[in-house]
């Protein structure tokens, strides 16, 4: 009976060999878990928003894996030996988690600094005059936290960082996400040589595969917008099932769904007083 036992395999999607004694080891079989979990981050917020530019992004994405998929049967290069000899497959030149995060890290950059246009400011007229004649040009913020805390307490504290919290990111805020973003794609690349499944020639090779897929991606889906293409497609049957819908390049969906609830309180409230009265 034991001759008939299939022996078990391993599944390489997530099978990651380092070294169990070395921290910065361990630390890099996590970051060769970064694609599979941006694969999530995509498919949720696909599901939660129905944005189509979530949608174009993850396609490039798609087409960014389908890139190196065939450039590793086109350059046929080796990983190296010693990866060999422990049970890593496949062929290693571009590197494919470099390759992924760099795209990944791009065009976030590219839609965050070049794509997104968020209006000026989510606060009501009334309280930007208010937050200018006090001094705050360019809207409530963290620094101002102790000069409200003298002046109004808790409260004021409160309707500060309240405020603060409704306010679009400035264009420095997107430039730190931005930097994160190729920190994170700097990170899984550096991983995957300190683990010893790519060379540091492949591992180029993918980030620069990676950053020029991204770029080309960008132009590309600009184009889509330019010429209509994309509000023809939203026009379909099927994008109008799914409920796609265009809007996270100029509107903050956050607070778009804030400001719903908030006249939707509000106006429970006001019934509430009525029916107290």
């Amino acid at each position: 009976m034991s001759d008939n036992i299939t022996p078990l395999a391993s599944l390489s999607l997530t099978h990651v060999y380092y070294n169990p004694n070395d921290p910065l080891s361990h630390l890099c079989a996590f970051l060769a878990l970064v694609p599979q979990a941006l694969c999530v981050v995509y498919a949720t917020l696909l599901w939660s928003t129905r944005e189509a530019e979530v949608l174009l992004m993850f396609l490039g994405q798609l087409t960014c894996e389908l890139i190196n998929f065939v450039l590793k049967r086109l350059i046929k290069e080796e990983r190296p030996k010693h990866v060999i000899s422990t049970g890593g497959k496949g062929y290693g030149m571009p590197s494919s988690h470099a390759q992924f995060a760099v795209f990944w890290a791009v065009a976030l950059g590219l839609f965050l600094m070049v794509r997104h246009r968020p209006p000026r400011s989510h606060i009501k007229k009334g309280q930007m005059q208010k937050e200018k004649a006090e001094g705050e040009q360019e809207g409530p913020a963290l620094v101002d936290v102790p000069r409200r805390y003298k002046e109004g307490g808790l409260r004021a504290v409160n309707a500060h960082l309240e405020a603060y919290s409704h306010t679009p990111w400035s264009w420095a805020q997107r430039a730190v996400v931005s930097l994160a973003a190729g920190v994170v794609a700097v990170l899984v690349a550096w991983s995957r040589i300190y683990l010893g499944y790519h060379t540091p020639k492949q591992v180029l090779a993918g980030s620069a595969a990676g950053a020029v897929s991204a770029v080309a991606w960008f132009a590309v889906t600009y184009m889509v917008r330019e010429t209509g293409l994309l509000a023809w497609g939203l026009e379909f049957p099927v994008a109008r099932w799914l409920r796609i819908r265009d809007l996270v390049v100029e509107e903050d969906l956050c607070q778009a769904g804030w400001e719903k609830w908030e006249e939707r309180r509000i106006l429970t409230l006001s019934k509430l007083k009525e029916k107290n009265k």
